[in-house]
């Protein structure tokens, strides 16, 4: 099934991609000329595919259940926001705070990813062709990033659990994050995945985790 969504408001295209599901058993849906609108679709439940044939804005596939969705180009900031189950692949870029919060899934950028990717996940698979930004795995409960160019300032600032694995440079760690080389579980991991996704299978990773996994922040001297 195709859905134009040149002349649609982001609520009509949502309902039809629901209607179309729910009711009459559509298994893949197309939508053309999405022109990088936000909020496309979000909430939806269920075992399908979604093509979106450019690029989407702010939040697409927001709190999905189920569902794999494909952007051909580029998404706004909070791809995949609160995901909890499913699967989403861009094949452009990605831009701040990329799986923002997701319970489940698997979330894969081809290209680069914006700031704070991962910020406060509690669990699934980030997976970064290129390069993320600053802030990668802010607040981290759980969940695995893995960047397979370089991360810039205060990667895992703030971790708490989950890992980041990176093969390129880390410009700088942020506080409670330690790097450290990868065991034989990991290489082994990293490799089914990678493989699974088309990636390259490099061993050459480093790991980002917790450096304390009761980790607190101090009184100031101000009280």
């Amino acid at each position: 099934m195709e859905i134009d969504c040149k002349d649609l408001s982001v609520r009509e295209i949502n309902r039809k991609i629901k209607k179309a599901v729910r009711e009459n058993s559509i298994k893949r849906v197309i939508l053309k000329n999405p022109s990088a609108k936000s909020n496309l679709c979000a909430g939806l439940e269920g075992d399908f595919d979604i093509e979106i044939q450019g690029s989407a804005g702010y939040f697409v596939a927001t709190m999905i259940h189920g569902p794999k969705v494909t952007i051909e180009k580029n998404a706004g900031w909070f791809a995949g926001d609160n995901m909890t189950d499913g699967f989403i692949e861009i094949l452009g870029n990605s831009g701040d705070g990329t799986g923002q919060g997701i319970y489940g899934g698997t979330l894969i950028v081809r290209g680069n990813a914006g700031t704070r990717t991962g910020v406060i996940m509690k669990n699934g698979t980030i997976i970064v062709g290129g390069n993320s930004e600053f802030m990668t795995g802010l607040y981290m409960m759980g969940g695995k990033i893995i960047v397979l160019g370089d991360i810039a300032d205060l990667a895992g600032e703030s971790i708490v659990r989950g890992e980041i694995y990176v093969k390129g440079e880390v410009k700088s760690l942020g506080k409670n994050a330690r790097i450290s080389e990868i065991d034989k579980k990991d290489k082994v991991w990293l490799k089914g995945i990678l493989s699974k996704y088309s990636f390259p299978t490099s061993t050459k990773f480093r790991k980002i985790s917790p450096a304390s996994r009761r980790f607190y922040y101090a009184k100031s001297e101000e009280g």
